[in-house]
């Protein structure tokens, strides 16, 4: 019991004891259960098979629409107040209530198929006991994830008139307050269909469908890694439409994350400038993926040029790299970023092959020859050193450091005699800059024994210290990282992903606003500014704030984020660099706050997922750096030139359909509604309803259920071709014209005119009317049919005008509900019907009395016309006068009737003298991996193609794989 209580959380008197330890015995479960340890087991599913019956109903029950037509349900069921049946509302309730329940059910079926995927495929918190490793000296594999990646109306009426005494009598002893408190009530019930249940079904439907064209599209799947693009909720189509800024990641985002080692600079000279593609069949470790176009370098390396050997000897010893060789001469390098993969399969290819590593040694074969070096030290990176050194003994017993890092810091710490060196491998890294590439600067010494035994020990006692331990390590790092010898630099390629450039230009003409959030230096932040074409060379007034020092990096604090805010609105471009991730979530967060816009944050890795639910929308990339992103955001893909798509396509669509469907919905209701209202003066606000209480029930279920549906679900006032040819008819979304105040009220304006006609017309056509052969023919039956006709009718016809695009659904919708509604008036109002179930189907004969006048058909004629002429008019005279953007492309599509050319994807290339600085993805602690023998591997999985599709051409030449293991003018009414 005491157990139980427990799990509920409902014991009481026991205090929570904090758990610092754990006592476990190895394959003894009963001892280890006797403490009872929280379990890290994870439940993957919200129901059963027992609970998700009550369990559902007690959750849809909590929400307000719910609870609120469960409300009037009760209602309902009390004879004095209601005159509508109690099927009204039972018939939608029950629809509803089973539709989200089969909703929910799917929803968590594929939730826990989904998770429990997750769970067997990626990684979970465990303890872990580690008893023996079938890896030589006890190593171990552990993958982990790195950062880097109700409206109702009531209306009371008391009146008491001469007019209604003689056949209205007061009755004595009844409580006038008493009957007004009923009557009103009554109403409440009656009017209830200004928001009728189905509406939040349809909305839902709608989110779904647009969700699904997410996921379908072609156009957005990647066929190179098999990923489509994935719609993750349902809740959000609509404000894809709407978005104002978006917030981008750089590496991995706008880049491939994929790196390639494109030139290098040794003892002055540059290579890399040749076209010839280098032939490395003489090394057969060589990774046949690699490339490289200048034969003289691998000229001076077999003719055994010291600085160049020592240029690759560096780069296969300085790194955190692991290596995995599954078959023999097969090695696979698990690199912490894809710069160093690059680097050392670039040495791997020049003969020094990176073979294997422990804990304290490093085996390299250096031009077919086997070396072991003794490792002593690994000086790990951080933000602060922008450098990593290692420390190594030959088998030859020389000491040397070798290390890379930021140009810019390795040339505070070089020599003096190496100023001329630096001077030309200056030039030479202005030259790599102004191709946009990633530049590192290697340097080595040699050092003396006896020092480095002093300096381990002064190391061990620092790297031990329980206080300030960083800032002792740091301080001898700095010691002995000085009078280095420059020995070159090295230039890597983080190609910019196929249609980044058009993409962002594209955004930029619908007006979006685009923020690139990176943690690069600057100088690597605005190169990708310039090669994405966010930075041009006409811009001459680009301007930096920076700070030199943590205190100087206020600029997110109270105090001075408005300040910050009002700057970057004023620039058309704004790149934030060195900025850490909780930082990102900040500048969104301050975006969002002051600026009362929808943002968007797209991240392919875990150090964007604060920015990503920072956002109004967050997209994942899946990119080289996990699924972190990927599983916290609401749309995925595989590639940032898909959200162009996303945005002015689908959601521009979704926006379009949303809006449209409110208003429509809105108007059928509102007209609906109205007419009971007009209908209270001729009966006395006797509660008593104008329709057939069967129209009331199907009206908003099946008559005008499918149209709108299909209107909502398939309209478009542009294709996708015309979308991307202008992007301006993005604009509308991001001011809301389309459902903003004003046009809410015209839609109830346009809805009480509508009324007015369906009302009165028929109500005046009736007034003292004979049939043909002299009977009466008004009636309340008579009139109940023909005033709910009209209607149906009325916004039938409506429908078709607010229609862009017709497809043979929305056809088959339309007439198939007018159809389906004369059938169901002429089986209802049947002798059959009225014989079998005489209380509920009172109707008999009224259709087949009524429909056979010809009155009656003119009538509905004059209504129909008299509520689509103003509408007809209105528009004539907007698109003549104040046409909108839509209504121009609208007109230009229908004149030119071609499609406009296929938006291509040209590689974008670019000539800038802007330096590069030093741009290198790696994070700190893994020299410490390193040394302690703790490393990291993953193994990818395949799935099969969804599509047979292929990518343009330029996408078919893929590069060595390393995986990172780590707010207009006056807004129109209508589109």
């Amino acid at each position: 019991m005491g157990s139980l209580l427990s799990q509920l959380g409902l014991e009481c008197g026991r205090k929570e004891v904090k758990e610092e330890e754990r006592h476990l015995r190895a394959n003894d479960r009963e001892f280890n259960l006797s403490y009872e340890y929280a379990d890290n087991a994870i439940k993957t599913s919200k129901y059963n098979i027992f609970t998700f019956l009550p369990l559902n109903l007690f959750e849809q029950f909590q929400r307000l629409a719910n609870a609120y037509f469960l409300f009037l349900l009760c209602l309902q069921l009390i004879p004095e107040i209601s005159s509508l049946s109690w099927f009204t509302t039972v018939v939608p309730l029950v629809l509803v209530l089973s539709m989200t329940m089969a909703k929910d059910g799917s929803d968590d079926i594929n939730r826990h198929r989904s998770l429990s995927l997750v769970f067997i495929t990626l990684f979970l918190q465990a303890d872990l006991l580690l008893l023996s490793s079938s890896e030589p000296l006890n190593l171990i594999y552990i993958e982990t994830a790195e950062l880097d990646g109700c409206v109702s109306v009531a209306f009371m009426h008391y009146q008491e008139g001469s007019k209604f005494a003689a056949f209205l009598p007061k009755q004595e002893g009844v409580n006038a307050p008493f009957s007004a408190f009923l009557t009103f009530w009554s109403y409440v019930i009656i009017l209830n269909t200004v928001v009728p249940i189905s509406l939040y079904v349809s909305v839902e439907i709608i989110r779904l469908g647009n969700s699904f064209y997410i996921d379908w599209d072609r156009k957005m799947y990647y066929p190179k890694s098999d990923t489509p693009a994935e719609a993750r909720t349902t809740t959000l189509n609509e404000e894809l439409g709407q978005i104002k800024y978006i917030f981008s990641d750089k590496t991995g985002t706008l880049t491939q994350n994929i790196m390639t080692f494109n030139k290098c600079s040794i003892n002055g000279k540059s290579y890399g400038e040749a076209w010839q593609k280098v032939d490395f069949s003489w090394n057969n470790l060589a990774d046949p993926k690699f490339c490289f176009h200048d034969h003289s370098l691998v000229e001076v390396v077999r003719e055994g040029n010291p600085e160049v050997q020592a240029f690759f000897r560096l780069l296969a010893l300085c790194h955190t790299v692991m290596p995995e060789e599954k078959k023999e001469g097969e090695l696979y390098y698990q690199a912490q970023s894809p710069d160093e993969g690059a680097l050392v399969t670039a040495a791997r290819n020049f003969g020094f092959v990176f073979r294997s590593r422990t804990p304290e040694s490093i085996t390299v074969v250096e031009m077919g020859e086997l070396v072991t070096y003794e490792l002593l030290a690994v000086l790990d990176f951080n933000n602060v050193r922008k450098r990593m050194s290692v420390i190594v003994r030959s088998p030859e017993g020389k000491l040397t450091l070798y290390c890379k890092g930021a140009d810019t810091i390795i040339f505070e710490r070089l020599n003096p005699s190496c100023s001329k060196l630096k001077e030309v491998t200056t030039e030479h890294l202005n030259e790599y800059a102004g191709d946009g590439l990633r530049t590192l600067a290697l340097a080595y010494k040699d050092i003396d024994p006896k020092y480095m035994e002093e300096w381990k020990l002064r190391h061990h006692e620092a790297s031990t210290a329980m206080d300030e331990r960083e800032e002792k390590l740091d301080a001898l790092y700095e010691e002995i990282e000085k009078g280095l010898l420059l020995l070159g630099s090295t230039a890597v390629e983080d190609k910019l992903q196929d249609g980044v450039p058009q993409t962002i230009e594209q955004l930029s003409k619908a007006d979006i606003k685009i923020w690139v959030l990176t943690g690069d230096k600057q100088e690597t932040a605005e190169n990708i500014g310039y090669s994405c074409n966010m930075l041009r060379e006409e811009m001459t007034e680009v301007f930096i704030v920076s700070a030199n020092t943590a205190e100087e990096a206020f600029a997110l604090e109270k105090d001075m984020e408005m300040e910050l805010l009002r700057t970057a609105c004023m620039c058309q471009t704004v790149i934030c660099c060195r900025v850490t991730p909780l930082q990102k979530a900040q500048v969104v967060e301050l975006v969002k706050k002051y600026k009362q816009a929808i943002t968007l944050a797209i991240g392919d890795g875990a150090n964007d997922v604060s920015m990503i639910k920072a956002a109004h929308i967050g997209v994942g990339i899946s990119g080289q750096e996990g699924m972190q992103a990927v599983l916290s955001s609401d749309f995925s893909f595989a590639q940032f030139r898909y959200l162009q798509r996303l945005l002015l396509v689908h959601g521009r669509w979704s926006y379009l359909r949303m809006c449209k469907f409110l208003r429509y919905f809105f108007y059928k209701n509102f007209t609906f509604t109205f007419v009971h209202f007009w209908y209270g003066f001729f009966c006395g606000f006797s509660a008593q309803t104008v329709y057939d209480e069967w129209f009331i029930t199907l009206y908003n279920l099946v008559y005008t259920a499918l149209p709108v549906l299909a209107l909502s679900l398939f309209d478009q006032d542009v294709n996708d071709r015309w979308s991307f040819q202008y992007p301006k008819l993005y604009a509308p979304g991001q001011l809301n014209q389309y459902f903003s105040k004003r046009a809410f009220v015209y839609t109830v304006l346009h809805s009480g005119y509508s009324s007015l006609v369906l009302f009165f017309i028929p109500w005046a056509a009736m007034y003292d009317t004979v049939r043909d052969d002299g009977k009466d023919i008004v009636d309340y039956q008579s009139f109940a049919l023909l005033a709910q006709t009209c209607l149906l009718i009325a916004v039938s016809i409506q429908l078709g005008l607010d229609t862009h695009y017709w497809t043979s659904v929305n056809q088959f919708f339309l007439w198939g509900s007018l159809c389906v509604y004369f059938a169901v008036i002429f089986t209802m109002y049947s002798n059959g019907m009225f014989l079998i179930f005489t209380s509920s189907f009172p109707f008999i004969g009224t259709a087949r009395n009524s429909l056979n006048q010809p009155n009656v058909w003119l009538t509905m004629l004059l209504t129909s016309i008299l509520c689509v002429l103003p509408v007809v008019a209105y528009r004539f005279l907007r698109i003549l006068l104040w046409p909108t953007v839509n209504d121009k492309v609208r007109y230009k599509v229908r004149q030119d009737k071609v499609l406009p050319p296929a938006p291509r994807r040209v590689q974008a290339r670019r000539a800038s003298t802007r330096r590069s600085g030093y741009a290198f993805s790696h994070a700190q602690g893994y020299g410490d991996l390193v040394t302690s023998g703790r490393f990291l591997r993953w193994t990818p999985k395949s799935r099969p193609a969804l599509f047979s599709q292929t990518d343009s051409p330029l996408a078919q030449t893929q590069p060595q794989f390393y995986r990172t293991i780590n707010e207009g003018g006056e807004p129109p009414l209508s589109p």
